[in-house]
């Protein structure tokens, strides 16, 4: 059988999975046989560029033509429009896949989930970071107690790309169109990594309670006609306390001058630390006997590895939408369920949520 897949949106994160998609048959020969079949978006013209050079067999303008014919379907649009192309997916009886965060609101992401529940058929929220080889070997090691009991964990992602305050406006500064800026966009990995990773009664557990703030430091960027105004975050930081005990701090900034994509995650425990950054991303630190020890998580029994090269040769940030691809079309090819899910995507908008009521409200948030 071979899958028909839709997708909607061209630009950064349509070119990314489009290329997951021609990499699948190459190195996961057991990975469901896909056909790229349309490409989904507004401009035509621009459109039908893209899809000759992205592989797709056709176009169209209207999601809503497509989400009945197709046996996945995509959602790699902007924010603001996750929720209906996505509910109307579902409704349709068709798997969907959406980016992240699942939504530019709470609500929004509320009725996604209620949607895919309903449905019944595998649904998948983009959060990447979970497959890359590293993150699942960390993952390990905290599963089978080498860290102990966890009392401090801290997440960081820092970009620079807004430092200049002549960088042009998009709908990423646009509350309506994104829903946060640097929280949303960047925090959503962070707080996904930390669940991923830690989540669980024997690790660090549920968080508790949040404590967060965020800033805007540019308030209008320029447009092709002048301003408009930035109506988002360009950097938050926020305090967790988890359920055990534990302590967490979490952050991320687009104005962090000199980092271009370092999202780090560092795990202190009773027996042991790990510490990790994209930067770095087929590297694992590990407190040894003598210090951090670098471990090169490229050997063929590494979680995905032996699909790609010999021993110590690294793969790349695009190769974990290979990694994630392969996972959700296995799980819609097999009727089964695929994670980080539509849940998950909520339960990380809940915890985004939080962060914003503690900073307008001026106070510590306790999570149900």
């Amino acid at each position: 059988m071979t899958l028909e897949v839709g997708v909607l949106g061209y630009r950064f994160m349509g070119t990314a999975h489009a290329n997951a998609l021609a990499r699948l048959p190459m190195f996961f020969p057991d990975a469901p046989a896909v056909e790229r079949s349309v490409l989904v978006g507004r401009d035509e013209s621009a459109l039908e560029t893209a899809a000759d050079r992205l592989g797709f067999e056709s176009v169209a303008t209207d999601w809503a033509d497509v989400v009945d014919d197709v046996d996945v379907f995509y959602n790699l649009g902007p924010n603001h429009v996750h929720a209906d192309p996505s509910i109307g997916a579902l409704e349709a009886g068709t798997p969907v896949f959406c980016e992240k965060p699942l939504a530019p609101t709470l609500e929004d992401a509320t009725e996604m989930a209620d949607a895919a529940r309903e449905a019944g058929v595998p649904n998948g929220c983009a959060f990447n970071y979970r497959f890359v080889p590293a993150i699942q070997y960390a993952k390990r090691l905290l599963e089978a107690g080498e860290i102990g009991e966890i009392h401090h964990v801290r997440g960081r992602y820092l970009q620079d790309w807004l430092v200049d305050p002549e960088a042009p406006w998009s709908w990423r500064n646009d509350a309506e169109l994104a829903g946060s800026g640097a929280l949303g966009d960047l925090g959503a990995h962070t707080v996904d990594l930390l669940r991923f990773l830690v989540g669980s009664d024997d690790l660090a557990g549920d968080i508790e309670r949040v404590s967060g703030h965020l800033q805007t430091f540019v308030d209008e960027r320029p447009t092709a006609d002048g301003h408009r105004p930035v109506t988002v975050d360009d950097a938050y930081s926020a305090q967790l306390a988890f359920e055990n005990g534990a302590m967490g701090t979490v952050e991320a900034s687009r104005f962090a001058t000199g980092h271009k994509n370092d999202h780090t995650i560092e795990i202190h425990g009773s027996n042991g630390s790990l510490r990790f950054s994209l930067e770095r991303l087929n590297e694992l630190e590990v407190l040894g006997d003598r210090g951090y020890e670098t471990v090169l998580v490229t050997d063929a029994d590494d979680p995905y590895i032996d699909h790609w090269w010999p021993p110590g040769h690294v793969i790349g940030w695009e190769h974990t939408f290979v990694h994630e691809n392969y996972e959700f079309l296995s799980a819609v090819a097999d009727g089964g369920t695929f994670t980080p899910s539509f849940d998950d995507g909520l339960a990380v908008q809940h915890m985004l949520t939080a962060i914003e009521e503690s900073d307008d409200r001026g106070e510590w948030i306790t999570l149900d």
